[in-house]
């Protein structure tokens, strides 16, 4: 079933739903189980799946050179989607890049999605390379994630690469992009953040799940932009409860978040990790009330491949 539907279905409930990183390469899907097992309590209607594309590390020969050699740490997204609808029954929403595609990629990838029954997807442009400062497409690849979201509804048409292709035949992929209440880390602004949300939306988009955030005015207040701008499909928060002191710095620089100074200096008072992810999980279950109060669609929530605290905070509200 759609994303989309599963929220119609619902009738204004809040669902809840959340997002797992693949395994990195060695581990079995085990590792994934282990993790899904104990939220599945809570029947989750959808299951997030994150695509990790290649890095570039560095070897040095014998001669004292560097050889450039492509890794990549964290594959199996496919597979791991088609386990999961097959164990669990219920939907798996793969992501899928513009960074490492080219537009051949993104066309077997989606075709390999629709055959196993996939039916939802997450659009996005993805992250800079490491080492690389600037985001860099492919040749033959999407720039930007409203692109690859104009390539899937042309699939979803019947429009294929080859245009001489006979009897073909049209996906059915509902559609999600990504949106950021703080704004995305190179735009300009805001306003103009939510001009390239709204060109995605208007490229065929069918939902948005947010950026973490910690502080609720703000997804509040992005949603009424939102619809403002004539975006109006529904718009998920994305959620994160802190686990260390560390996450003060990193969570802000890596995603670009401001962190309330009521919930920095609470963490900032504990003398331990565990005390730290108690902090976390108490503030993440007063926002995820106070979300759920305010009409939002689904709760999703980023576990980084640990459901423990996740499962603290959804058995307090569902």
């Amino acid at each position: 079933m759609k994303v989309v539907d599963h929220i119609k279905k619902a009738a204004g409930k809040t669902l809840f739903s959340f997002e797992i990183l693949p395994p990195l390469k060695g581990q079995n899907i085990q590792s994934i189980f282990d993790h899904i097992d104990p939220l599945m309590e809570f029947e989750p209607p959808f299951i997030d799946v994150t695509y990790h594309r290649e890095e570039y590390v560095y070897k040095e020969l014998p001669s004292g050179l560097l050889q450039k050699k492509v890794v990549r740490k964290r594959p199996g997204t496919v597979g791991i989607c088609a386990a999961i609808q097959n164990k669990y029954e219920v939907d798996a929403v793969p992501h899928i890049l513009c960074g490492g595609f080219t537009k051949e990629d993104t066309e077997n990838f989606l075709i390999d999605l629709d055959f196993l029954g996939i039916d939802n997807v997450l659009a996005l442009r993805g992250d800079a390379v490491k080492n690389e400062t600037y985001f860099s497409a492919e040749k033959e690849g999407h720039t930007y994630a409203k692109h690859l979201v104009k390539q899937i509804v042309g699939l979803n048409k019947g429009e294929y690469l080859d245009e001489e292709l006979l009897n073909k035949s049209k996906t059915n992929f509902c559609i999600g992009v990504a949106g950021y209440p703080e704004k995305h880390m190179e735009a300009p602004s805001l306003d103009q953040d939510l001009l390239r949300l709204k060109g995605k939306v208007d490229a065929g988009a069918c939902y948005v799940v947010t950026q973490m955030f910690f502080d609720n005015k703000k997804y509040f207040e992005f949603v009424d932009k939102c619809r403002k701008a004539g975006i109006t499909v529904p718009i998920i928060p994305g959620l994160k409860p802190l686990a260390t002191k560390k996450q003060l710095s990193i969570l802000p620089h890596r995603f670009h978040v401001d962190l309330p100074d009521e919930l920095t200096l609470e963490v900032l008072k504990c003398k331990t990790t565990a005390e730290v992810r108690k902090v976390g999980i108490e503030w993440c279950i007063q926002q995820s009330k106070e979300l759920i109060e305010g009409g939002a669609p689904v709760l999703h929530y980023y576990s980084m491949g640990k459901s423990d605290n996740i499962q603290k905070i959804v058995s307090a509200l569902f």
